[in-house]
């Protein structure tokens, strides 16, 4: 019986792998906590494959699945906690950003009662700007989401076993964990650890993707814009018919003549911004709908600890075999939530 899994996205992780697994380790033997480490490879391009084949072969507590390609971090997260199978569940990231040493620390919080253990990393090291911007967007998001995300709370977390089954009996095709793990409820407890640099590589979320996680994040659990383009519409319909009738008056009382070219140009281009945002919001939130009820799966999966080495071709060391990928498919197909 497996007390404790950790989940782990991975993305062109191959130059770390090694030393977060050793690290992973060290930290959790220790504990007498018997574990599993589930590794999900998100389609990396790198060796990070190889990695994980190596050390499921050579660590029998070691599990793998690889995707067809790229899916993100989210289909990532929602494989990773499928293939969990202990009473407890955490969720790390592998660049070593998240230290394996906090985990008994999560453990022990655990064992108080609490259903989810966030760890907050603060915001030591990162550029004035960027923590300008991310304190801006977390001041936005508790204004107007409908649910509480706390600055600094990620990924980086233990869950229970109900908390877990809570997520993966969501349905939902646009997945937004942040909200998702708050949405939920549970009783929960944080505590703060200092940033921490990645161990090797780079980063994957650049600013254009931190941007669009932002977007995903205010539209998965809001529908505030929508009702912010009904108060805009009221508000300049309201504005235009005062505007209309103090020209009115002005040219019954005063004889003034009726403006011309230069306020007619500047109220359409004005009005003709609003509406193309507006139509650019209700636009998302249609896509949204449509993505949804196409019921596509998350993801595709190209290969798993189990199927490797079954399906594996001589001449196909990648594993990309038609049979593994047929029983990938099949095995998606298996783990998808029923409509």
């Amino acid at each position: 019986m497996v007390h404790l899994s950790v989940v782990v996205p991975c993305l062109d992780e191959s130059e770390v792998i090694d030393a977060f697994h050793t690290a992973l380790v060290a930290a959790l033997e220790p504990t007498g906590t018997t574990f599993e480490v589930a590794y999900v490879d998100d389609g990396s391009g790198d060796r990070t494959v190889d990695r994980l084949r190596y050390l499921a072969a050579t660590d029998g507590r070691v599990r793998y699945t690889s995707f067809s390609r790229n899916f993100g971090k989210e289909s990532a997260l929602l494989a990773g906690m499928r293939m969990a199978r202990g009473e407890v569940v955490v969720l790390m990231d592998a660049d070593l950003q998240h230290p394996p040493a906090l985990l008994p620390r999560m453990l022990e919080l655990h064992r108080h009662g609490y259903d989810q253990v966030i760890a907050r990393r603060d915001r030591t090291g990162e550029g004035a700007a960027r923590t300008a911007l991310s304190r801006a967007y977390y001041r936005l998001v508790r204004r107007f989401m409908d649910v509480e995300i706390v600055d600094g709370a990620g990924d980086f977390r233990l869950l229970s076993r109900r908390a877990v089954d809570s997520l993966l009996s969501l349905p939902e095709s646009n997945r937004f964990s942040k909200g998702l793990f708050s949405w939920i409820g549970f009783d929960t407890v944080s505590f703060s650890y200092e940033n921490v640099e990645r161990a090797a590589g780079r980063s994957k979320w650049g600013g254009r993707r931190l941007l669009n996680y932002g977007i995903d994040g205010l539209l998965s659990f809001n529908s505030r814009p929508l009702r912010l383009a009904i108060h805009t519409g009221l508000w300049l319909f309201l504005s235009a018919f005062v505007y209309a009738l103090w020209i009115i008056a002005n040219a019954l009382l005063d004889g003034v003549d009726t403006p011309g070219y230069a306020t007619l140009i500047t109220a359409i281009v004005g009005l003709s911004g609003i509406q193309l945002a507006t139509l650019g919001v209700i636009g998302e939130y249609v896509g949204r709908i449509y993505h949804e009820v196409k019921r596509r799966p998350h993801y595709v999966v190209r290969e798993t600890d189990r199927t490797a080495g079954l399906h594996r071709d001589p001449g196909d060391p990648g594993g990309r075999g038609e049979a593994a990928h047929g029983a990938a498919l099949e095995t998606a197909g298996r783990t998808r939530p029923k409509p």
